[in-house]
């Protein structure tokens, strides 16, 4: 089979595109740019354009292989002109859930589904690397990179199929998994669900087509990980490999598997940590900021360092506005805020920009002040960290690439 992906180095796309070529299809893809996942593609000998998505490198494919599925993203809309090319040639078009079912239904593996707003990336994660500590052949897909493994993988001999659930789009109500794994539940993307009400009642349905569901529970107190949240997720980890170890038969104990958890080595921009006292994370939602500072407070004592000075990219302006009375109290306990600009995505044009100081402003945070991705940042950054204290970039925009790019790097 020949596949096409667009948008093939986001962290969405790109785990797919590998799972993709580790199941023996042939994988084709553009992006604007080289994503997280790119070297990745590379390594695995995926063919990619990257440049503008203009349709001159879908119709080559097109005409040299015959394409049989142009997969796409929620992001991109009927009017994107790599979309209306491949419905023009009459290639089939369908969305990331549709091609990871056709990769879970060749396996036959049972699939393990980890839903929620917060923790499911860092779960996956932690059940991936419980797996392979184990001697327990799986396949997977994860949207972020690991420093242990792909971000994707097939395994045709594998009877477990790992899987990151979203909800964006409604896309994790596609599958119809044996044991269904729930992090925490908090409202978010008010662009797909009218209110928390709707937000939850699809999550009710994802449990109701599962076998079994499994809910992030009381925290174990064997577990070590730095940060009540690591150890919530580690917690929900240990659970569902349990129920893998007995379903397989094998002679696991749980102290071996809590072990194996205690050494967890991270994952990508989950509290990852790029260089000596820097660290980068994914959190762009109240809850999580809360419980990614709260980790990283307890890091820097645990490092000897004077406290933390973090740096603030808020995501998508529609979802500022529904989640702005959940700032209060959130940054309580930094040295420092800087407050960006918010990176806009998928934005209600109807509603005005909310400003960093607006912001600042409903954190009720008064050691904060609005930053720009500039040197004067990178200059004040540089001293706090010179000066002893643990700098935390939390953003799902571009200002992490910036940090690893202009701060790193300089």
């Amino acid at each position: 089979m020949n596949v096409y992906i667009s948008g093939i180095c986001g962290t969405g796309m790109g785990p797919l595109a590998l799972m993709s070529a580790d199941a023996g299809l042939n994988v084709y893809g553009s992006d604007l740019k080289e994503g997280a996942i790119y070297p990745e593609l590379i390594n695995h000998n995926i063919t990619i354009n990257i440049g503008p998505q203009d349709g001159k490198f879908l119709r080559k494919t097109h005409q040299a292989v015959r394409l049989d599925y142009f997969i796409y993203s929620s992001a991109i809309t009927d009017s994107n002109v790599e979309y209306q090319i491949a419905r023009e040639l009459g290639i089939k078009t369908a969305k990331r859930d549709e091609l990871s079912n056709i990769l879970i239904n060749k396996q036959g593996a049972k699939l393990v589904a980890i839903a929620g707003t917060h923790g499911k990336t860092t779960t996956v994660a932690m059940l991936i690397w419980g797996c392979r500590q184990l001697g327990i052949p799986a396949s997977y897909i994860v949207g972020t990179t690991l420093p242990f493994a792909p971000s994707g993988h097939y395994d045709a001999e594998a009877r477990y199929f790992l899987y990151e659930a979203d909800e964006y789009d409604r896309n994790f109500l596609h599958f119809h998994p044996w044991i269904a794994g729930i992090t925490t539940v908090t409202f978010d993307h008010p662009d797909i669900y009218r209110d928390e009400a709707d937000y939850r009642s699809a999550f009710v349905e994802f449990e109701s087509q599962s076998e079994k569901v499994i809910h992030a529970s009381d925290i174990d107190k064997r577990l070590t990980l730095t940060g009540k949240a690591k150890r919530l997720d580690a917690t929900l980890a240990l659970e569902i490999l349990g129920e893998i170890v007995k379903d397989s038969g094998l002679n696991i104990s749980d102290e071996q598997i809590i072990e194996v958890l205690n050494n967890f080595p991270g994952s990508g921009r989950r509290f990852e940590k790029i260089m000596e006292n820097v660290y980068s994370d994914y959190a762009h939602h109240p809850e999580e900021i809360a419980v990614t500072v709260e980790q990283a407070l307890a890091e820097a004592t645990k490092l000897g360092l004077k406290g933390v000075v973090a740096i603030y990219e808020p995501h998508q302006n529609s979802r500022q506005q529904q989640v702005l009375d959940k700032y209060k109290g959130v940054f309580d306990g930094l040295a420092k805020l800087y407050m960006l600009p918010v990176f806009l995505t998928r934005e209600d044009e109807s509603l005005p920009i909310l400003t960093p100081a607006d912001l600042i402003k409903a954190s009720g945070f008064t050691e904060a002040e609005p930053a720009e991705l500039d040197d004067k940042l990178l200059d004040e950054i540089k001293k706090w960290l010179n000066d002893g204290y643990l700098i935390l970039l939390m953003s799902a925009g571009p200002a992490d690439k910036w940090l690893r790019n202009n701060f790193i790097s300089s």
